[in-house]
């Protein structure tokens, strides 16, 4: 009995090389397009193929053969795949193969190729192969954990030789760590310095490695606060110390959260800026609490609104009684502390006063709570059940659609 033992992994370098594929039906439509991408020199031999594999051949990819297997068809290849369902025909190749000292993936029968197809995927410029023997749904889900890993940055592989310094301008989301994008995981988990919110996923921060330096932000509404002058030259001094810097933020960077003036202020320095959007609260948070922002023949607009100025003040930018006039959703970020003003602003210009109003504090989080009201009795709901940011204010007959039919989770 012939000893089992490991395969060699190796990377076949096959651009410009001749590689036969014996057969064309489904086996050979998975496997054409890593070769066609590897460049390889094709030749398919099969009398018939899919119409992918066809499809392939029409654009110049491969060169189809329509006839079957004949001695001599692997003459000068390095590289062979054999893939017909003709157990006679693909052991005749596969001889022809051995004798010829040429690498063979038998898709029939692995124990008699002398190469194995590893489960392979690719991303962000890394190719991962896994071989696992004879058990190919094994390669796959080790690939798919792999890939999956890379891409989420659950997996911390951060570049070291081609990573160009610079600061990443990252939308955090609304809370929840899993709702960042897969390239802001990805991000943080190559940086050398994070500089975050308040309002950043902040669990996120515990996975980073030690050697991060993780910097606070301190923007916190109203209380002790990092000027932006200050924030933006720490991310030009440490972006042109050599590091990678990530600027964590809740939300969407460019939702309320100053971050086209990073990217200026960044620009202007000549630091590289790369833009990672986010999943703006103004909508998940709504969503998690199980309102949609819009809804077929109920709203069909909706308005973000910053609360962060009162109606009345001088400095706000806020057209309140045009809002008021508006049919659709309002959105209200950054305006507990001044829903009562809001209100009566709204009332004022037009708006009815037994309009629902909901107030969702800590929105995709464990702490997440839904408040209830209408326009009327919104200020009074708020002090009554102690309600403090963060939280979204939604206005408009959305609220009482779907009650009790969604919850983050």
């Amino acid at each position: 009995m012939q000893e089992q033992r490991a395969a060699y992994p190796v990377g076949l370098r096959l651009a410009g090389r001749r590689v036969v594929v014996v057969g064309g039906g489904q086996v050979a439509q998975r496997r054409l397009p890593a070769l066609v991408s590897a460049g390889a020199d094709i030749l398919l031999v099969s009398p018939a193929v899919t119409p992918s594999v066809e499809a392939m051949a029409a654009a110049g990819e491969l060169r189809w053969e329509q006839r079957g297997y004949a001695d001599g068809d692997l003459a000068d290849a390095w590289y062979a795949l054999i893939a017909t369902t003709d157990a006679a025909v693909n052991a005749a190749a596969s001889a022809e193969a051995e004798a010829r000292r040429i690498w063979c993936v038998r898709s029939d029968d692995a124990e008699a190729a002398t190469a194995w197809t590893p489960a392979t995927g690719r991303t962000d410029g890394v190719t991962v192969a896994v071989l696992t023997g004879r058990d190919p749904r094994r390669s796959a889900a080790v690939r798919d954990a792999v890939i999956a890993g890379l891409r989420e940055g659950t997996l911390v592989a951060p570049q070291h030789r081609t990573r160009t310094a610079g600061v990443a301008l990252v939308g955090g989301g609304p809370g929840d760590p899993d709702l960042i994008t897969v390239r802001g995981r990805r991000l943080l988990a190559e940086a050398d310095v994070v500089i975050a919110d308040r309002l950043g996923p902040r669990d996120l921060l515990d996975e980073l490695a030690p050697h991060v330096e993780v910097i606070d932000a301190a923007k916190i509404p109203y209380g002790r606060a990092m000027t932006q002058e200050a924030i933006n030259a720490a991310l030009i001094d440490h972006a042109k110390a050599g590091k990678a810097v990530v600027r964590l933020k809740g939300g969407d960077p460019y939702v309320f959260g100053r971050g086209m003036e990073e990217a200026e202020a960044l620009a202007a320095a000549g630091v590289p800026v790369t833009v990672v959007p986010g999943i703006s609260s103004s909508i998940s948070v709504p969503g998690a609490a199980g309102i949609p922002v819009t809804h077929r023949g109920v709203a069909h607009e909706f308005t973000v609104v910053s609360g962060h100025v009162a109606p009345g003040d001088p400095r706000s930018l806020v057209d309140w009684p045009a809002l008021a006039r508006l049919r659709g959703t309002l959105v209200l970020l950054m305006a507990v502390e001044r829903i009562g003003a809001i209100a009566e602003a709204l009332i004022a210009g037009g708006r009815a006063p037994d309009t629902l109003v909901a107030v969702v504090q800590e929105g995709t989080t464990a702490a997440q709570r839904r408040v209830d009201a209408t326009l009327a009795t919104v200020a009074a709901k708020v002090a009554e059940e102690a309600v403090r940011p963060p939280a979204v204010i939604v206005i408009g007959a959305v609220v009482g659609v779907g009650r009790g039919t969604a919850a983050h989770g």
